[in-house]
């Protein structure tokens, strides 16, 4: 049994269809699907029942996904713990975040932080949310920062992970401005004039959160999906040249509302909260990692539930 194996598993657990998981492990559906064929000879059992679109996990798939978790975590972290030994390196706090809060979050968080403190050595590796979260199950960063709402799943189970919140915030529609600082495209739309819409891809966390809000809307949205990508700072250009609207991170907007370049599409029932979260593994963590966590303890601790 190879480790690859669990983690094209967990992949497929993750995107529930072959083609988009072999695009992430970067390689092809054939190569992929063998691979997953060859873990289920091993185990023994169907992991995956493939006659639903999208694919759903088995029973025995079910009951298999938190030890090809644990396994991961485990020899990620023991891999870890081995190069840390005698490596200078080991003084560095290692973050993971999608590419929204590394630009507009995490400089100013970490500068507020460090002046409660001392100036810390720090690497940020910045990818999309699914990458972000296998970094931490993969015992890679010492920390995840993230988006987090409901309907995100992470995968990450509370007796080995832990988390705080840094920061509320909620996603908003903005769109450009009219001659008289009106919203060009105003929600919800008609049918005859649908509000051409900016939406995240499938891969984005908080466009989960988005499409959860439209698919449950109880009023008539009208919305013509005119372009898509994952990166919040492409919507916001986007946006902001005239071609829709699209549901940004409020705390990304304090300058677009303030010189006028964006405005609500919207009122305020169009608001979507989401809260920022740290999250880390329960087992210890070096010391430097553990004394940045400590300066956020200060307030109050809120697990991952």
């Amino acid at each position: 049994m190879e480790s690859r194996w669990l983690e094209d598993f967990l992949s497929l657990v993750d995107t529930r269809n072959f083609s988009r998981s072999a695009q992430v492990r970067y390689t092809t559906q054939p190569a992929f699907s063998r691979r997953i064929k060859s873990l289920e000879e091993w185990v023994g059992a169907q992991l995956f029942n493939r006659t639903t679109q999208p694919i759903t996990l088995t029973l025995s798939g079910e009951r298999f996904r938190p030890v090809a978790e644990d396994v991961l975590r485990r020899l990620y972290q023991g891999r870890e713990e081995a190069r840390r030994i005698g490596d200078v390196s080991s003084q560095t706090i290692r973050f993971a975040a999608t590419h929204s809060l590394s630009l507009n979050f995490f400089p100013g968080w970490l500068r507020t932080l460090e002046l409660r403190s001392h100036t810390f050595n720090t690497r940020l590796d910045t990818s999309q949310f699914n990458d972000c979260v296998h970094l931490l199950q993969r015992g890679e960063c010492h920390f995840l920062i993230t988006y987090t709402h409901p309907v995100i799943s992470m995968h990450l189970p509370p007796e080995h992970f832990t988390s705080k919140i840094v920061m509320l915030d909620k996603l908003v529609p903005v769109t450009l401005p009219d001659t008289e600082g009106q919203p060009v495209d105003r929600l919800p739309g008609t049918e005859d004039d649908p509000v051409h819409y900016l939406a995240y891809t499938e891969a984005s966390a908080i466009g989960r959160v988005v499409e959860h809000m439209i698919a449950g809307c109880e009023e008539p949205l009208h919305l013509n999906r005119v372009f898509v990508s994952h990166m919040a700072a492409v919507l916001k250009a986007m946006s902001s040249e005239g071609r829709g609207t699209a549901w940004l991170p409020e705390s990304h907007l304090t300058r677009e509302f303030a010189d006028g370049t964006l405005v609500r599409a919207g009122d305020e029932r169009w608001d979507i909260p989401v809260a920022v979260r740290m999250i880390r593994s329960r087992d210890p963590l070096p010391d430097t990692a553990e004394e940045l966590w400590s300066l956020l303890l200060g307030e109050e601790d809120t697990d991952w539930g």
